[in-house]
């Protein structure tokens, strides 16, 4: 595939996933530590990312390769798998922000809340 085609598809999905993320294009360069002029220049297409810059995208984004790199209809991603990133990505930073024991306690509810829904599912 020509790398202007890459660069349309990785504009395109780019896009999509910081606005599912609910991030600008400034958040996006800050946390990476991301020049905002290259970062601009894969989000228009006039560049493509090179694969370590993918990566990096992707654990950012809790996303795949593919849901960077390949054509993507309409809503094919799924708006249940950005959900669950979003979420996984808000109790993160809220865990961060507790103490030991208190990320300690918040693990024992989280495990006995898995064990609840378990046993709901039987």
């Amino acid at each position: 595939m020509d790398p202007t085609e890459y660069g349309k598809i990785i504009s395109k999905n780019l896009k999509r996933i910081a606005y599912e993320h609910q991030k600008s294009q400034a958040d996006i360069a800050r946390d990476l530590g991301i020049k905002q002029g290259t970062l601009s220049s894969w989000m228009t297409g006039a560049r493509v990312p090179r694969m370590n810059k993918i990566d990096r995208l992707c654990n950012y984004f809790n996303c795949t390769r593919a849901d960077l790199m390949e054509e993507k209809e309409p809503g094919e991603m799924g708006r249940a798998a950005s959900r669950e990133a979003l979420l996984l990505r808000e109790i993160d930073r809220v865990a961060n922000n507790l103490s030991e024991e208190s990320k300690q306690r918040l693990l024992a509810y989280a495990e006995k809340l898995h064990d609840l829904q378990e046993m709901e599912d039987v």
